[in-house]
């Protein structure tokens, strides 16, 4: 019978009080909040202050105004990212493990290239939303005046919008890298290659899990560029290749991986890539397809659900339940492909040739 659904959730108690509805309306000032915090340095001040600061304090040496520091903090107190304590009157606030951990911009776990690119990018976008549903396609020409056809000339604009794009990605397998990459065993692929891998983000992860294998990024020149300026150690455990997968050949390897590429545009597209990966496959070889899953009743998981409305404002593809992948792999040739649900925000599905 499983948990009750998010309706039945809803209708009976918010009848007597709609709680939860306006918690959903109030979604977007709570996203602001936290962003508008990040973008001020809060966290990163708090973390490094050795006591708990005033409003007075915090605003003079962000210079904002105190008043609207005042209620900023209150707020991020209200949601449980700060804490507060009142000494004669006066409220001193300090940050929590959470906040620290993920919010300051100096931690290793730190989502602050994402929050940046959430507020700055993808907040802009949903403001179109009505225009994005009633046209069913994206809406960077509304939002930022910007082609609607080229999706990757939308988001690496300019190095600076390239940089945040790559944050962004950085932030996502920071967190949800480790999963993904252990979901299934792939101790037995010695090359692997990451197609569209970006700043290299989920690359490493997989050298940390698979230290006897080679791991390779894929990836536009001028993403590659980038990526070794950027994000790149002394000792990176990862190689980069430049090229463009869907105009060239792939270098060979023993497994391919395509993380959150699929989602991004239409299925002929997908499925010629998908073919072109079998074809560059040994028998043994494969491709690990990494995406937010939908459930095939479409009651969930939301946030695969959001990001698929995400995806339509931003790109030309969207998100799919399991089967969906499962029929597109098949279609290109693959056989035995398991599906891995992580729980979390990305899953893992894995075809052999």
């Amino acid at each position: 019978d499983g948990p009750p659904t998010m309706a039945e959730h809803l209708s009976q108690s918010e009848l007597d009080y709609p709680f939860k509805l306006l918690e959903y309306f109030n979604g977007f000032r709570v996203s602001k909040g936290i962003f508008s915090a990040c973008e001020l340095g809060v966290f990163d001040l708090l973390l490094h202050s050795q006591k708990p600061l005033s409003a007075a304090e915090v605003s003079q040496k962000l210079g904002t105004s105190e008043d609207g520091m005042e209620r900023l903090l209150d707020m991020l107190v209200g949601i449980e990212i700060l804490e507060v304590e009142l000494t004669e009157g006066t409220a001193y606030y300090s940050s929590t493990d959470v906040a620290n951990l993920y919010l300051a911009k100096s931690s290793s776990k730190s989502l602050h290239d994402m929050i940046i690119y959430q507020s700055q990018t993808i907040y802009p976008l949903w403001n179109n939303l009505v225009d994005a549903v009633r046209e069913g396609k994206n809406q960077n020409e509304k939002t930022f005046g910007l082609s609607s056809e080229d999706i990757f000339s939308a988001i690496y604009r300019s190095e600076e919008q390239m940089l945040k794009f790559m944050g962004l990605m950085n932030s996502t397998w920071i967190i949800d890298g480790h999963d993904i990459v252990t979901a299934f065993d792939l101790t037995c692929f010695k090359s692997i290659v990451d197609v569209g891998g970006c700043s290299g983000g989920l690359a490493r992860e997989l050298a940390k899990a698979y230290p006897a294998s080679t791991v390779t990024v894929l990836d536009l020149p001028k993403v590659v560029q980038t990526a070794q300026k950027h994000f790149s150690r002394s000792d990176d455990p990862i190689h980069f290749q430049e090229g463009n997968f869907f105009e060239e050949d792939l270098p060979a390897a023993d497994l391919y991986v395509l993380a959150r590429i699929i989602h991004d545009w239409k299925e002929e597209k997908c499925l010629t890539l998908l073919k072109k990966i079998h074809a560059a496959c040994q028998p043994g070889g494969g491709v690990l397809v990494v995406e937010a899953l939908l459930f095939e009743n479409h009651r969930g998981p939301i946030m695969a659900q959001i990001f698929s409305l995400n995806m339509l404002i931003q790109t030309e593809g969207k998100e799919h339940p399991a089967a969906r992948y499962t029929q597109m792999l098949t279609a290109a040739g693959f056989s035995d492909v398991q599906v891995c649900r992580t729980g979390k925000s990305y899953d893992a599905v894995l075809a052999l040739k």
